[in-house]
């Protein structure tokens, strides 16, 4: 029998979670509303996936190419089963395949398709599992698909447009620093016995002093600098999965300057599609939150939308909560607000993040545009302070001949 994970507040109104045993989700909130418990997130417990897929992950484009195809043999008329069949002789990817035919062999138990994907929730994501049992449950399965394919893609086409800007600064850093430092390692000692003797004479320049005194550092530990870096990099991805690392570095991600802006719109805009996508396909709100926040990419504003959806519970609405915690531009708290009030908020929500997507770009473009110069310019005073380090003897022994 399936288990379920809860949170809910007693009369009292304190909160208390836990995990109890059910034959359904409903059998679950009907146990908490006998033990005068009320629920405000009831998830089903994940059991572990089969076959070595646990923590294997498929691109985005294969999924949604999935879900597209999926729905066209849909509603083409074509069986469930058989479509799911097709699609698995069809899938050119190795591990989607075979979670396909581990989804078609749970459907042929008789379980929905719903049900099927959540065992597999770590692949196909809450979203489209709470959008394909809303769809199932509505008679619109089709559609929801469609929905699902819709969004995957245009998640992928932000996803490779944000990654794509940032190839060329990011190339720009890496190559000038790797090159300073080969001149460092490789060229600058060559010249260390020409500049000896300009040193006895005390008519050394200082920027030579600083750039000789830089190679021989490096030449001696270039070993440890290399395993301090790494070192470096380890303890900071380890302390960032620490729920309290993970906290304070979104929040460093939100304060930095020029990209905590541009930070902070993604994570509002991906919230607002994936909640207007989910209340479009008929997900209720306190489940759609739940999903939303998780989907959010950021803990800060997950902390904010959780204690939100813990007021909408409560019957209140969502934009108050939102803007008084601070994390949400005015502006999108004042179109959710009235989108609640003219009771079409899933549209709103589609809306914003449209709206705010292409502002994002426009700033992202600002930035990269910004920063290819600056890097230039860094990487180019660099080369000229080494070069002026290395010629300024040679050229004041010969003013002085």
């Amino acid at each position: 029998m399936p288990e379920f994970a809860y949170i809910a507040r007693q009369s009292s109104g304190e909160r208390t979670q836990g995990v109890l045993t059910a034959a359904s989700r409903q059998e679950a909130l009907s146990t908490l509303a006998a033990q005068n418990l009320y629920p405000v997130r009831v998830e089903p417990v994940e059991s572990e996936p089969r076959l070595g897929f646990s923590r294997t992950r498929v691109p985005g484009k294969h999924l949604a190419l999935f879900f597209t195809q999926l729905a066209d043999l849909l509603r083409s008329g074509v069986p469930l089963l058989r479509a799911l069949e097709l699609l698995q002789r069809q899938t050119s990817h190795r591990v989607l395949r075979g979670l396909i035919g581990q989804v078609r062999d749970q459907v042929a138990d008789g379980r929905p398709l719903a049900e099927a994907l959540r065992r597999h929730q770590h692949v196909f994501g809450p979203l489209a599992v709470s959008m394909v049992r809303a769809g199932e449950e509505g008679g619109f399965l089709e559609e929801v698909l469609k929905r699902i394919a819709a969004f995957l893609e245009h998640q992928q086409e932000l996803k490779s447009r944000t990654v794509g800007a940032m190839i060329y600064p990011v190339f720009l850093l890496v190559v000038g620093t790797a090159i300073v430092v080969g001149m460092l390692v490789f060229f600058v000692p060559k010249f260390a016995p020409i500049f000896e003797r300009f040193a006895q004479q005390g008519q050394l320049p200082w920027a030579t002093q600083a750039l000789m005194s830089a190679s021989r550092f490096f030449q001696q530990y270039w070993i440890p600098c290399l395993l301090a870096v790494l070192g470096t990099v380890w303890a900071v991805m380890h302390w960032a999965r620490t729920p309290a690392g993970r906290e304070q570095l979104d929040r460093l991600r939100l304060r930095a300057p020029l990209m905590g802006r541009i930070v902070r719109l993604l994570a509002v805009a991906r919230f607002c599609r994936i909640l207007g996508t989910l209340l479009r396909s008929g997900v209720p709100i306190l489940r759609a939150l739940a999903i939303a926040q998780d989907a959010a990419g950021n803990s800060v504003l997950r902390q904010a939308i959780e204690q939100a959806a813990e007021q909408v519970g409560q019957g209140r609405s969502l934009a108050a909560p939102l803007g008084a915690s601070g994390q949400f531009p005015e502006d999108v708290v004042e179109m959710i607000a009235v989108g609640e009030e003219a009771n079409n908020l899933e549209q709103v929500l589609v809306n914003i993040a449209e709206t705010i997507e292409r502002r994002t770009a426009r700033l992202l473009d600002a930035l990269v545009r910004l920063l290819e110069p600056l890097l230039l310019i860094a990487v180019a005073g660099m080369v000229l302070f080494v070069v002026i380090a290395l010629l300024g003897p040679i050229l004041q022994s010969s003013s002085i001949m």
